[in-house]
């Protein structure tokens, strides 16, 4: 049986200006320079959720998401609320009265150190058109609870790569046939 956490520290490979790659035992992951963090809203009103759609390069294709950005990119010792608030109102055009701290979860694990931690975002109020900042195209979508699975079915046949999290928004249909969709 081999031992599960190697032993002594990592190895750096290769770092860039905004991640690195490291090497422990057989273990060859990437991790983010800085400190930098990252944030993920679950911006929710009035029976819609806010969805965001841009092009993305390791993907070579448009990704639909949740709105996230990063945290201590700009400042370090950012806020993660603060810079949650920033960048949802960038990203989206919406601005957040209120972020609660949800937790922080991991998306790929065996490959990847990042974390981020979810938000719910409260209290929106539209304030601005969103789509990003310089260089950033970010395509809003408002998108009613009861039309997310349709929607992002729809966006799959256009070939638009589904985040993860975005299983979020789908888990209570796909647990209803086991009786614990809560439906």
């Amino acid at each position: 049986m081999s031992k599960a956490r190697p032993e002594g520290d990592p190895e750096q490979a290769w770092e860039g200006k905004y991640i690195k790659v490291l090497k422990h035992g057989t273990w060859e992951y990437v991790s983010r320079t800085r400190g930098v963090g990252a944030a993920v809203m679950l911006a929710a009103d009035q029976g819609h959720v806010i969805l965001v759609e841009q092009y993305r390069v390791p993907l070579g294709t448009m990704s639909l998401e949740l709105p996230a950005g990063l945290v201590g990119d700009e400042e370090e010792g950012e806020e993660i609320e603060a810079a949650a608030i920033r960048e949802l109102e960038e990203e989206t055009g919406y601005r957040a009265g209120r972020m609660v701290n949800l937790g922080r979860f991991h998306a790929s694990p065996g490959m990847s150190s990042e974390g981020f931690t979810l938000l719910r975002a409260e209290r929106l109020r539209k304030v601005g058109e969103g789509g990003g900042v310089e260089g950033e195209e970010i395509q809003v979508h408002r998108v009613a609870f009861a039309e997310v699975p349709a929607f992002l079915e729809a966006k799959r046949r256009e070939g638009a790569a589904m985040d993860v999290k975005l299983l979020l928004l789908l888990a209570a249909g796909f647990l209803q046939p086991l009786g614990l969709g809560g439906h």
